[in-house]
């Protein structure tokens, strides 16, 4: 476009003659400036589609790009899913057998802990029986001293006589005893009067059998296993034998 001093001057050329070349001149330069405004115009119009496609197609590589990159972490998004998964199935199998064997465990414990009650338990059944022998063996040999001493009295002045009746196997051996008694009858002095004994495991003594039959055993034995007195049954014994062969020689 032209200026002001260029107006002034066209202004000027048509008063003036002498300006018309002058005139003719900055109208064909300004006419060229106008030619090169357009070109420059033309050229940016022409390059901007270019540059348009440029960035069009330097934003589809980039978001082609950016997508297979969301496309992949995608998929290791997926694949660290399933390994989640795969890990929390193994881990709650994991969990499991550990609570299984945490339990077998528990029970195994307890299983000990029995079984150590039951070891103390049959300990301190084992000992007492163990002093139960002991208090038994201890009273069987008092008893024997005592049979020995009253065997040496009984012998001498009652004419008794003691017997050891031996078992068929070693385990009965020696457990029971006869008392034989005589002088019991007058007519018969030989006659033998026999009371067969034994000693039962709590220790106690029991009336096996006599011989003859003494219809007062029964209640010979109850006082013998109140008292434990020994000599005292016997006695009651040889005397109950007496009067059973007094009654025995007055019968006609």
């Amino acid at each position: 476009m032209p200026d002001y001093n260029s107006y002034q001057n066209i202004m000027m050329s048509i008063t003036d003659p002498n300006m018309s070349v002058k005139f003719t001149s900055t109208l064909e330069e300004t006419h060229k400036k106008h030619l090169e405004t357009y070109a420059k115009v033309i050229d940016t119009t022409v390059e901007l589609p270019e540059s348009h496609s440029q960035f069009v197609s330097s934003a589809f590589d980039t978001c082609l790009k950016k997508f297979k990159d969301d496309e992949m972490l995608f998929d290791t998004i997926q694949t660290f899913r399933k390994d989640l998964e795969q890990k929390k199935v193994s881990l709650k199998g994991k969990r499991q057998a550990i609570s299984e064997m945490i339990s077998e465990i528990q029970e195994k414990e307890m299983q000990k802990e029995d079984i150590i009650q039951k070891i103390e338990k049959l300990k301190e059944e084992q000992a007492k029986r163990t002093e139960l022998i002991e208090s038994q063996n201890k009273a069987n040999k008092d008893r024997l001293r005592n049979l020995q001493k009253a065997r040496g009295v009984f012998h001498d002045h009652l004419g008794m006589e003691i017997r050891t009746i031996l078992g068929k196997t070693e385990q009965d051996k020696g457990k029971k005893l006869q008392f034989v008694f005589r002088n019991i009858n007058p007519s018969k002095q030989d006659s033998a009067y026999v009371i067969t004994m034994g000693i039962t495991e709590n220790g106690s003594y029991q009336i096996v059998s006599s011989d003859p039959t003494l219809e007062c055993l029964s209640v010979l034995e109850n006082q013998l296993q109140q008292t434990n007195n020994l000599p005292a049954f016997l006695a009651k014994v040889r005397k109950e034998f007496i009067s059973q062969a007094r009654c025995s020689n007055t019968m006609p």
